[in-house]
């Protein structure tokens, strides 16, 4: 197990990933509110977690949905008046085709292990013309993908699952296998944005 203070995402390849449960917790801060103003409504967040994005898009009068799998999740995005669905973004969904832009924001471009099938999805997601939102790794840091669990101090390691990283040097191949273009790949707070679109 990890000696880390927090949660991680630990590999089988023994690589750890740092899970910000802090900023899942909290509420959007001003990298994510520059970044969610430019994107084109309706919202879907994928991956939504407790669902602070949501959360605030609906509050600002904006339509949004987040979808997760986990119930705790959805428990405590209904708690703040999110809407969300408990589904998996490979579950049939509303609006499908309709989006204006797909959120993939706090590493969730890895969900599944397979980026491309991923990214292909959100596609098929968003409307002509929308957008894919993608949080990646800073330059420099490998694309991979990883076998991993959640590991925290004094709990037992999760379930093996797969995922995948997906760096600001990456993006553009991954992207161009699922049909994408890179818009734009921007910086911002320490954090790395690409926004996408139909090629």
């Amino acid at each position: 197990m990890s000696g880390a203070a927090g949660p991680v995402l630990a590999s089988r390849c023994g690589t750890t990933i740092d899970l910000r449960v802090d900023r899942w917790w909290g509420r959007c801060d001003v990298v994510e509110e520059a970044l969610l103003a430019g994107l084109p409504d309706p919202i879907l967040d994928v991956g939504c977690g407790p669902g602070r994005v949501a959360a605030a898009l609906v509050a600002g009068g904006r339509p949004a949905l987040g979808i997760d799998t986990s119930p705790v999740a959805v428990a405590e995005a209904r708690r703040r008046g999110a809407p969300v669905l408990r589904r998996s973004v490979f579950d049939p969904l509303p609006g499908e085709g309709r989006w204006g832009a797909v959120l993939l924001l706090d590493g969730n471009v890895g969900i599944g292990g397979d980026p491309v099938a991923l990214l292909a999805r959100a596609a098929r997601l968003a409307r002509p013309g929308g957008a894919v939102a993608v949080e990646v790794e800073p330059p420099g840091r490998p694309s991979t993908a990883l076998t991993v669990r959640i590991e925290a101090p004094d709990t037992l390691p999760g379930p093996w699952f797969p995922w995948a990283r997906v760096s600001a040097d990456g993006i553009a191949a991954v992207a161009a296998a699922a049909g994408l273009a890179v818009a734009a790949l921007d910086a911002a707070g320490g954090r790395w944005f690409a926004r996408l679109v139909a090629s």
